[in-house]
């Protein structure tokens, strides 16, 4: 398994993300347990949770419930220095903590319950879920509006909010900070205030990235790349649709479908078109379009590391094939004319 450091000064971690979202909903405890014993012995040791998971539904009587799953691996004997263990505070409108915004008194709070769950001491990489402000992402770009907005407050909640993770980095209770579901707006600001010593550089940013969402591309891209940032790329599969599982429009019982009919937005006519090119493509290679759609994230020109979230054990291993499967400039400029006669399908 190869590594990549997070960011300038952050952890090395695999090249490769264990995901947790369906922990404690769709995958039993023994399940989980058996996916991250499998995760280790394929050299995996970066790990990725959440207050506010499981997901679908996420429900206010779940939240915490995959920390806690794992907090108990470890407590039976795992190993906790084997893991960079990452997890997040839920933002505003979430279900988590009753739908507060982050302030640096909510970090503090969901840290220390983070923590107990998780039963450990530090978290490796400590993450803002979603901005307070909103963003374009969750396919809300069709109808974003980022007027109106007080920017003076916003600038120093942001600052308050990297006050508090400087300090908890100096207690030792977080070792390194990023953002997930950022913009480019966001991620430069967070970047800026860091620059005027409030706080630490955040050395990552979980934004969902696949070859069906390539929103990353322009410049977020740009602005990784210029500052060292490390994209960690959740949904590679897009939720399974580039598996092919769904092609059809069928609903395979047990699916994340079979709970969340359109994928959260993602079900769309023109979806259809643009995962049977990438199959074509996958096809002519003789490649599995599952494995050749994870490479895929993890050849970019920009440090991004792709989030495996599996269901079952055996998902999981089919997707760990990726990690030695390297794509051809043939195979990655055909993909590239793939997106470019179905852009954006949703």
């Amino acid at each position: 398994m190869q590594h990549v450091t997070l960011g300038r000064s952050g952890p090395s971690v695999s090249a490769l993300c264990l995901g947790t979202m369906t922990w404690g909903n769709q995958t039993g405890e023994a399940d989980a347990h058996a996916q991250i014993d499998l995760a280790l012995d394929h050299g995996i040791d970066f790990i990725d949770t959440a207050e506010m998971y499981p997901v679908n539904p996420v429900r206010a009587e779940t939240i915490g419930r995959t920390e806690e799953i794992i907090g108990r691996w470890i407590a039976r004997g795992g190993r906790r220095d084997r893991w960079v263990l990452a997890t997040k505070i839920a933002g505003k409108d979430g279900q988590a903590r009753g739908g507060e915004p982050v302030s640096g008194a909510a970090i503090r709070r969901a840290l220390e319950a983070s923590l107990r769950r998780l039963g450990t001491d530090h978290v490796d990489l400590y993450q803002i879920h979603w901005p307070n402000r909103g963003s374009y992402h969750f396919r809300q770009w069709w109808s974003y509006d980022p007027s109106g907005r007080d920017w003076a407050r916003i600038r120093d909640e942001m600052a308050e909010c990297l006050a508090t993770i400087a300090a908890l980095v100096a207690e030792g209770r977080i070792r390194h900070w990023g953002l997930s579901n950022e913009t480019a707006w966001g991620m430069a600001e967070w970047l800026r205030l860091a620059g005027a010593g409030i706080g630490p550089r955040p050395v990552s940013i979980q934004n969902e990235y696949s070859l069906l969402n390539r929103q990353y591309d322009t410049d977020l891209a740009e602005l990784g790349a210029a500052e060292d940032v490390t994209l960690m790329a959740y949904s590679p599969l897009a939720t399974g649709l580039l598996t092919g599982k769904y092609q059809g429009d069928v609903i395979p019982p047990g699916s994340r479908r079979s709970l969340n009919q359109t994928l959260s937005g993602r079900i769309t006519p023109r979806v259809w078109g643009a995962i049977e090119a990438c199959h074509r493509v996958a096809a002519d290679a003789g490649i599995d379009p599952a494995q050749m759609a994870i490479a895929w994230v993890m050849a970019r020109p920009f440090a991004a590391v792709p989030i495996l979230g599996a269901t079952t054990r055996a998902q999981l291993a089919h997707a760990l094939g990726a990690a030695g499967l390297r794509l051809g400039a043939d195979v990655q400029a055909a993909l590239g004319a793939a997106h470019k006669a179905n852009p954006m399908p949703y």
